[in-house]
């Protein structure tokens, strides 16, 4: 059953404010706080989420499609090479902002987290894979690079970063080289 129009704007509202909290505040920001960003009422906010992990796992699949929309755009850029390098770029971005939300979406629950982390990753993979195969058929990149061996060592300079910036400097080294 479809939800209303205003049931479903109350569902945006919410994982906008709790985006926007997270982000400032860490998954642990007061939910009561996200009601009152979003402008409705806590029994509004259990209603559609009626657990934090919930909350989480919305905000973080969103996360995870604009990145995946992202992918889909760069995918008509001109330049494979660039286009490999923009989605790359708001990869480690992600990685290094979102990790902390990514592993409270599934606190506690080994289950749930293999399931939505390997629906997560898939769609990250294919994302990068496409982006990848373009770029080696141009001749841009090695036709050796898998896409597991891309993502592994962008995931490495996420998480090995001391902040974001970080992060994209470590990714500019890797892609750009380390000899003149």
């Amino acid at each position: 059953m479809a939800r209303r129009a205003d049931a479903a704007r109350n569902v945006q509202l919410l994982i906008a404010a709790a985006r926007s909290l997270f982000d400032e505040s860490g998954p642990d920001a007061a939910l009561d706080e996200v009601a009152r960003r979003a402008g409705v009422g806590n029994a509004t906010l259990y209603r559609n989420f009626p657990t934090r992990a919930d909350l989480l796992v919305a905000v973080y699949a969103g996360e995870v499609d604009a990145l995946c929309a992202r992918g889909a755009e760069l995918l008509h850029r001109t330049s494979a090479a660039e286009a490999l390098e923009e989605w790359l770029s708001c990869f480690v971005a992600h990685v290094a902002t979102k990790r902390p939300l990514a592993l409270a979406c599934t606190e506690n629950n080994s289950e749930r987290r293999t399931e939505l982390f390997g629906g997560w990753h898939e769609a990250m993979r294919s994302s990068a894979a496409k982006l990848l195969t373009r770029a080696q058929e141009e001749g841009a990149v090695g036709a050796d690079l898998t896409v597991a061996n891309l993502l592994a060592v962008t995931s490495a300079a996420a998480v090995a970063a001391t902040d974001p910036e970080h992060a994209q400097h470590l990714l500019h080294v890797m892609c750009h080289g380390i000899f003149n």
